[in-house]
């Protein structure tokens, strides 16, 4: 790792930091707005430069704000040449998760009393995001040459395999309950969720066999009817690896991470060796472990009945259909009638209902960021994930070994396919899963994985700007 020499304002992240001023804005704005005319405010008082928010009531946004400084002043000193998009991107995305968070906690702490410590979701956001840019800046840093994830793709596997034992042994246990589980593991105080792990460890496993054996399955040598395919001896690795991640699904119940863990397995297979049939293949294999699913389990039908209860003639529901929208289907019942609520502009943040959404802080965030912010706001977010996975598969694109682009890619498809899942089960196009939405959804292993994913990104698009222009 080479530094960049001293001395010069023409070598600072300029970019970078000229666009972390608009994130910076939106915080004092957003968070001034919340303390003022938020719920606890007292909106009868004429306002005076005493409504004001006081200094101590603008921590978790200063706080912020430092620590992207600060990250921005160290990638300027040792990695002036990484890509200088992704953190602005992911930095705002961030914010708007810890207002979400810091105005959803007092009134989830009301609604829900059984809620332990929802009052200081905001602060706890807060650290989460600061220990995931530590975590993003160790990774940079750690991460000399990638070599040594593809060198070792068997061992990540089983280590991400090894992180979500414990759910799927507490998947076994309550196995004939028929109820889902999730992939939490109780540590102490914390709650973690392996899966977060198990989906990078995928994606450099995926990432190291493809490039290891891209002339074989971009020739398909294995002919089966009209498709050609590698043969057994190149595809069984990656069967097995898939059929260990659907078992997990079997055990643990966990619907999410089944679509999130087959979704990277097309993206990867396609992105490795740019065959449509083998996609469409494996969309028909899918289908068929879709079917076997709806009928194995009783929670993936209850799901799919969700996807077509009628919402709109609403006045003329049935008893059945009244007590199913008040009871099994109220959860993404109530997140439609939120999104509709909001409208173009959005209630405002702090003025809408959100709390009413059962889980809103996790799984339903998309619903109530659609209530405060309506739907100009939604599509504004959505167009920062596409312009942060425009940025990554830029970074795959421009990476100059077969190894970093697959892992590059690899990496920003979960991105995609994790915001595509949430984001289309919160509005009642796919049934509802328990992932998280980057960045914006409550809660600690999300970030941290989703920020290191964030510094292999950067450190690829580092090495990759160093190989081509021989400096720092």
């Amino acid at each position: 790792m080479a530094s960049q020499s001293p001395g010069t304002f023409t070598r600072y992240r300029w970019q970078e930091l000229t666009l972390l001023i608009l994130p910076f804005l939106i915080m004092l704005i957003a968070m001034t707005m919340l303390l003022v005319g938020g719920p606890g405010a007292n909106k009868q008082a004429a306002f005076s430069p005493k409504s004001l928010p006081a200094v101590q009531d603008m921590v978790p946004v200063f706080g912020l704000i430092g620590a992207l400084l600060v990250t921005n002043i160290i990638m300027s000193i040792f990695f002036r040449k990484a890509d200088q998009l992704l953190l602005p991107l992911v930095g705002l995305l961030s914010a708007i998760g810890v207002l979400m968070a810091t105005r959803l906690g007092p009134n989830i702490a009301v609604y829900r009393p059984n809620a332990a410590y929802a009052a200081t979701y905001g602060p706890k956001q807060l650290i989460w995001v600061l220990i995931g840019l530590t975590l993003c800046l160790i990774t940079i840093f750690a991460l000399r040459n990638t070599n040594w994830f593809e060198r070792y793709k068997y061992t990540w596997i089983v280590v991400g395999f090894l992180a979500i034992l414990p759910s799927m042994i507490a998947g076994i246990r309550t196995l004939r309950s028929g109820t889902p589980t999730h992939d939490t593991l109780g540590v102490g105080p914390f709650q973690l969720q392996p899966s977060e792990l198990l989906k990078i460890a995928i994606v450099i496993f995926f990432a190291a066999y493809l490039s290891e054996n891209r002339d074989i399955f971009t020739q398909g040598y294995m002919r089966l009817g009209r498709l050609h395919l590698p043969p057994l001896r190149q595809l069984g690795p990656l069967m097995l690896m898939l059929g260990l991640a659907l078992i997990i699904f079997l055990v643990v119940r966990e619907l999410g991470l089944a679509l999130l863990i087959y979704g990277l397995f097309l993206a990867m297979m396609y992105l490795g060796s740019g065959k449509m049939s083998y996609v469409l293949t494996s969309l028909g294999l899918f289908a068929v472990l879709a079917f076997i699913g709806y009928h194995l389990f009783s929670y993936v039908r209850l799901r799919f009945a969700v996807i077509g209860f009628d919402v709109v003639n609403w006045q003329n529901w049935t008893p059945a259909q009244d007590y199913f929208a008040k009871n099994q289907g109220a959860q993404v019942l109530q997140g439609i009638i939120a999104l509709s609520s909001g409208g173009i502009l959005g209630s405002g943040l702090g003025l809408g209902h959100p709390v009413l959404v059962s889980v809103i802080e996790s799984d339903m965030i998309f619903t109530g960021l659609g209530e405060e912010f309506g739907l100009a706001g939604l599509f504004a977010i959505l167009g920062i994930y596409l312009l942060i996975v425009y940025r990554g598969y830029r970074i795959a694109i421009e990476a100059t070994n077969p190894f970093n682009q697959l892992l590059a890619a690899g990496l920003t498809s979960v991105f995609a396919i994790q915001t595509l899942i949430i984001c289309a089960g919160d509005m009642k196009f796919l049934p509802l899963t328990g992932i998280p939405l980057p960045f914006l959804s409550y809660g600690g292993s999300s970030i941290f994985a989703n920020y290191i994913i964030i510094g292999i990104l950067l450190r690829i698009s580092y090495n990759t700007a160093v190989e081509r222009d021989g400096t720092s």
